[in-house]
């Protein structure tokens, strides 16, 4: 995620500079043929159809802000979710007996949200599994589809075999599965994001309507302009094509890219939150590299 407070030019200009100079380009032809050929240029309703296109982008960047906002959501409340589920164990299990249980069962979750990131950005997990699992806890998990989903099914299993040692009742046990079904909800939420694209519609027709119009743009605006008319296109098309380019940067949260979802620096917070609840030394926050919090 991109924190600076000033815009990146450089960025931007780097994502947008192959279809302005073509942009460009075709604004150059259009301006020398309007003088160098016995034509005259077509009066175009550019005002009617700028106006629809703006909204067309309106609505189909709003669709993206939304699912990306949404994706922060759900990080919010995972990281809830685990600060409750670290504290209701310590209190749950504070004897003797159970502390190895608490200690596990906080130490799995911390394995989780790093998994399920991992997951959402199509990476390996092995390696996060491997950190505080052991060979025999990370196979069960590993050797599942949804290795996330494994690892909080181990979980629950742990959670009812506490039960039936009479380390907790069965109101105790509800209270946790509870806080663990708010985390089933937000992993089945990012999920969906992930896995359920923008409609069709809104992915072609955007693109398509956009280019047309950037191509009509130096005809309508060539017996006005004149000879300014490639810089007055081609800073016209780039705004569409700008607000284009959002959409296409924000549908995704989880896209790993400098438009994500702070995923990694979140899973810190909650690393961070629950090492320090049992005692043990936590790493310190993730801080933006160059302007980036990834």
């Amino acid at each position: 995620m991109i924190i600076d407070s000033g815009p990146r030019l450089r960025q931007i200009f780097a994502e947008v500079w192959r279809p302005l100079l073509v942009l460009f380009v075709w604004d150059v032809v259009v301006t020398g043929g309007y003088y160098l050929l016995p034509f005259h240029a077509p009066s175009l309703p550019l005002t009617l159809f700028g106006s629809a296109l703006a909204l067309f982008l309106g609505f189909r960047s709003t669709s993206a802000y939304q699912r990306w906002w949404e994706g922060r959501v759900l990080w919010g409340a995972m990281i809830n979710a685990s600060r409750s589920l670290a504290r209701t164990v310590r209190s749950y299990l504070p004897d003797a007996e159970g502390r190895d249980l608490q200690r596990a069962i906080i130490l799995r979750h911390v394995t989780y949200v790093n998994v399920l990131r991992c997951q959402l950005r199509r990476q390996d997990p092995r390696p996060e599994v491997e950190r505080f699992l052991s060979p025999d806890e990370a196979k069960p998990s590993l050797a599942r589809t949804n290795t996330a989903n494994g690892i909080l099914d181990g979980t629950g299993r742990r959670i009812d075999h506490a039960r039936v040692l009479g380390w907790i009742d069965t109101v105790q046990q509800a209270a946790i599965e509870r806080i663990l079904v708010d985390i089933t909800n937000a992993q089945g939420g990012m999920e969906r994001l992930k896995n359920t694209p923008l409609p069709n519609q809104y992915r072609f027709f955007p693109e398509l309507f956009t280019r047309l119009f950037c191509v009509l743009l130096p005809i309508g605006l060539v017996e006005t302009l004149e000879f300014a008319t490639p810089i007055g296109s081609t800073v016209a098309g780039a705004m569409f094509l700008a607000v284009l380019r959002i959409g296409d940067d924000l549908v995704d949260p989880f896209a790993n890219t400098v438009h994500d979802v702070p995923l990694s620096a979140m899973c810190r917070t909650i690393e961070i939150d629950l090492l320090q609840a049992l005692g043990d030394p936590a790493p310190e926050p993730m801080r933006p590299v160059k302007g980036i919090l990834w």
